[in-house]
């Protein structure tokens, strides 16, 4: 079948923050990214500063607003820091722009190509859930090192403190209840995507709380965005924290995929980034869950990893602790050894442990009944 809306891959993804030095600092540190391009006022750049954070297929953008109502700046204070543009590389902008435009999408950033003296730099940008915008991207005639008016910040090569990041796995969307489907049609009626699994709130609960999620994929099965949104419950769930503390929907998480997870998150922990933590008692069995990590089960446990199986192999999998004082942005560490899952087995845990976090908030309180 054709695909109707190629997607090569995706480009990068930016935060707007409230300090894009701090935080470009905090990623290199935390990550292993290398600072490969900037944008400020040294630049010629009078409105923001950005810095261009990359591991291998990783792109990170800063962004910080440089007066308070640059469009960034009002982000920052509205959300705190989190991901503003998910940015998709595609082999013709204007085209994607104009599919996407055609079938429903509302329009956030026209049509426009920039030039420098590397070449012709082509974009454009749809509205998404929230303040969220996905950016049409297309490199084809641009060999820059970002895009224009970015300019190299350091040395080209892999820094010798990389911790093993790959490429981004998914994205992951928290929504208010009763708004996952409209997104899920958004993504299919503008884009092409597809569903590829649907979570209801009986996979996805607790005692006190759950969610519901769909899983959205590009035509070509490499672009996956799961959409989550509260469901019922006794007691105000992790999506419903954190519709609150951000503001409104955005994203919740995103997944970095390693080919060596016990070394990735071993050096990440070395350098003082904190994981949710995992009750002894889950590695109890969780050789007879998953054989295939039977002989490894204590140093899963030593580092907090989960692991889970699908009928095309098995993943492993740990998530951060948010990575601001808002319970909002955090990220994963995964590895996939053939499964294309989202770890199903585990969502009960990460869901406990993630209610944990919020007892310890004071956020686990009793649900409004509406």
């Amino acid at each position: 079948m054709t695909d109707r809306f190629p997607i090569r891959r995706i480009d990068h993804i930016e935060l707007y923050v409230g300090n894009a030095r701090q935080a470009a600092a905090f990623y290199r540190h935390a990550f292993g990214f290398r600072v490969a391009a900037y944008r400020g006022l040294e630049t010629g750049s009078r409105e923001t500063t950005s810095y261009v954070l990359e591991c291998r297929a990783i792109r990170l953008v800063v962004t910080s607003g440089l007066a308070p109502g640059h469009p960034a700046a009002r982000f920052a204070h509205a959300h705190g820091d989190g991901v503003a543009v998910i940015a998709l590389e595609v082999p013709d902008a204007a085209y994607a722009f104009a599919e996407a435009r055609q079938r429903g999408a509302a329009g956030a950033a026209p049509f426009g190509d920039e030039r420098d003296a590397h070449g012709v730099f082509r974009s454009a940008a749809v509205r998404a859930y929230g303040d969220t915008v996905i950016r049409f991207v297309e490199r084809r005639g641009y060999d820059g090192v970002f895009a224009p008016g970015f300019e190299p910040h350091g040395a080209p090569e892999m820094p010798a403190d990389d911790v093993g990041l790959e490429a981004v796995d998914h994205v992951v969307a928290n929504v208010e209840l009763g708004q996952m489907d409209r997104w899920v049609r958004f993504f299919a009626e503008t884009m092409g995507f597809s569903e590829m699994l649907h979570f209801d709130d009986e996979a996805i609960s607790t005692e006190y709380s759950a969610l519901m999620s769909k899983v959205m994929q590009d035509g070509a099965g490499r672009i996956k965005f799961p959409i989550n949104e509260p469901a019922s419950g006794r007691r105000k769930s992790q999506v419903a924290e954190y519709l609150d503390y951000f503001g409104g929907p955005g994203v919740q998480h995103v997944a970095l995929a390693t080919r060596d997870i016990v070394e990735t998150v071993s050096r990440i922990r070395a350098r003082g980034l904190a994981f949710l933590p995992v009750p002894d008692a889950y590695y109890d069995d969780l050789g007879a869950r998953v054989p295939a990590v039977a002989p490894y089960v204590g140093e899963l446990a030593r580092l907090g990893i989960l692991a889970d199986r699908d009928e095309d192999g098995y993943l492993l999998q740990v998530f951060t602790q948010p990575v601001q004082d808002r319970p909002t942005l955090f990220f994963e560490v995964i590895e996939r050894r053939g499964a294309r899952g989202f770890g199903q087995g585990n969502f009960k845990s990460l869901f406990e442990a993630i209610e944990r976090e919020q007892a310890r908030r004071g956020n686990l309180v009793e649900a409004v009944a509406s």
